[in-house]
Parts: structure tokens; C-alpha cells; sequence
């Protein structure tokens, strides 16, 4: 399978001693222009470091949130993936730095707007050529629960979840984009699902080959995913007591990861002594 990324970050501006304040960059909104976009050269020089690197952008634009903006990846294999989003980060801060502002991948630095995410899209390759994708997605909607405490690993992630079209039901779809995991319609040789929970804080070695393996859970084991959920759940916060939940809590996820047997094979006990 191969990895591409969706990290989102707010820029800040600095005071006159170079410290973050908590005023953004700019009030625009998605995917406005400039003017209005204030980021937009910011943006562009990140993209244009990262190309000098080696490390090719797939996209950049301006997210829902004042100030808030992404930067997307093209799919590579899961190692070279990780490093590029360690990379990424590391020239985001720093161009944001040259350029008088702060770059927060924070999931939840604005309690009003919405939320950094780090959306990662897996396409699924299989040897013979059959399409495993949603036996691939039924592993992971398996194993969820478990392996959340590794995608958001802080107490400030749960802020994020059913908040402004951040998922909280462990649900999927090819028509609504505020589901859990989400298949848009694309080409075959695209076909790939979206996993929209995770954010920034994570580990992307640890998180990448926890949904590897657990995606390889359900293609060996030929799982279904169930039905999708084709409806707008944008609004989080109302229950629905017919569809499950991630956990809410940091506590809630680290629990359902240390007594998780799928999660202790991977990492094993010295690792999961950590936490």
C-alpha cells in the first residue's frame, strides 16, 4: 500500500519578541484567494522548499479555519511517507518562522474553529490485482478503537473529535465527507479511502504500521466494513446511540490500546511500558 498526507496547521502571528500570540494570520475562510489569503506565498514557499528536497506537494490551499491552511502529499511507500511528514513539518515551522509566524499543527488551537487534522489516504495495491480496499478499510474500522491512542495521542485531540466536521462515529462513505473514513469516487487507479481522525501529534512510523497491519487483518481474514453511512454527521455532538464512537477521551484510548492483544503483538510490552 502506498501513503499520501493531509496536514493541516494554523499560522500565527508573533509579538515583538518573536512569540507565538493567538491571533491568526488571516480571517479567510476554505478555500478562499488572495486577498483574503494571506498564506498564499507562505504556502508556496513551503512547497517550493520541499520540491528542492526531493519531496514533491501534491496540493496546498486554505482550510476552513482564520489562518488555517494544508499541504497535501503525493502517495509514496509507507517509510518514505513518514520521513516526508516529519520533513514537512520541520520546513513548515521553519518557513513560517523566516516569514514573522508561528505554525501550529496543534489539534485543537482555536476552541471556536475548527481543528487541525492529519488526514491520511492509503491506496491498496494487491499482488492480483483484485480490489482489497474495503476489506483493507473493514480491518481498520475493527481496530479503531484500539489504535487510536497512537493517531491522537494527546488530551487536546479529543477536543477536536465531532467538532466542526472532524468525525467522532466509527462510520464510512463514498458520499459524505464527515464520516469516519471516506472512499471518494475516482478513477480505479486512484481508488484509495481517507482516514480523517488522525492529527499531527502522531508518530507517523507507529501510525503507519499500526493501520497496515490492521488493514492486513481484514484482507486476510475477507472482512466487510458493513453498510456506509451516507449521511451529514458535521454536526458530532449530536448523539446518535445507533452508531458507535471513537474513544472520547485520552485516558478512554490509551486504555482500549493497552488492552488491545492486536496492538501488544505489533508494539510489544517494553514499547507499550512507555505508557
Amino acid at each position: 500500500c502506498t501513503f499520501g498526507n493531509e496536514s493541516e496547521f494554523y499560522l500565527f502571528k508573533t509579538d515583538d519578541e518573536g512569540r507565538p500570540t493567538k491571533e491568526p494570520f488571516d480571517e479567510a475562510g476554505y478555500l478562499d484567494i488572495a486577498p483574503e489569503d494571506k498564506g498564499e506565498n507562505v504556502r508556496r514557499e513551503i512547497c517550493f522548499t520541499l520540491s528542492e528536497m526531493g519531496i514533491v506537494p501534491e496540493s496546498s490551499h486554505h482550510e476552513a479555519g482564520p489562518g488555517q491552511n494544508e499541504v497535501d502529499f503525493r502517495y509514496s511507500d509507507p517509510l518514505t511517507a513518514a520521513e516526508n511528514t516529519l520533513t514537512l513539518r520541520a520546513v513548515i515551522k521553519t518557513i513560517a518562522m523566516r516569514n514573522g509566524l508561528f505554525a501550529d499543527f496543534s489539534p485543537k488551537p482555536l476552541e471556536e474553529h475548527s481543528g487541525n487534522g492529519m488526514h491520511i489516504n492509503i491506496m491498496v495495491h494487491a499482488m492480483d490485482g483484485e480490489d482489497k480496499l474495503r476489506a483493507f478499510m473493514a480491518g481498520i474500522i475493527k481496530h479503531i478503537e484500539e489504535i487510536t491512542f497512537f493517531l491522537n495521542p494527546t488530551e487536546e485531540s479529543y477536543r477536536r473529535f465531532g467538532e466542526k466536521k472532524a468525525p467522532i462515529y466509527i462510520t464510512w462513505s463514498s458520499e459524505n465527507r464527515n464520516q469516519l473514513i471516506m472512499i471518494p469516487e475516482c478513477s480505479k487507479d486512484r481508488r484509495h479511502l481517507k482516514l480523517r481522525s488522525p492529527d499531527s501529534g502522531s508518530n507517523p512510523y507507529i501510525a503507519y504500521a499500526l493501520l497496515i497491519y490492521a488493514g492486513l487483518d481484514g484482507v486476510r481474514n475477507n472482512m466487510d466494513p458493513g453498510e456506509p453511512t451516507n449521511l451529514d454527521l458535521a454536526d458530532g455532538k449530536a448523539d446518535r446511540a445507533d452508531l458507535k464512537k471513537l474513544p472520547l477521551t485520552l485516558d478512554a484510548a490509551r486504555d482500549k490500546a493497552l488492552n488491545s492483544a492486536f496492538v501488544r503483538d505489533i508494539l510489544g510490552d517494553d514499547y507499550l511500558k512507555l505508557f
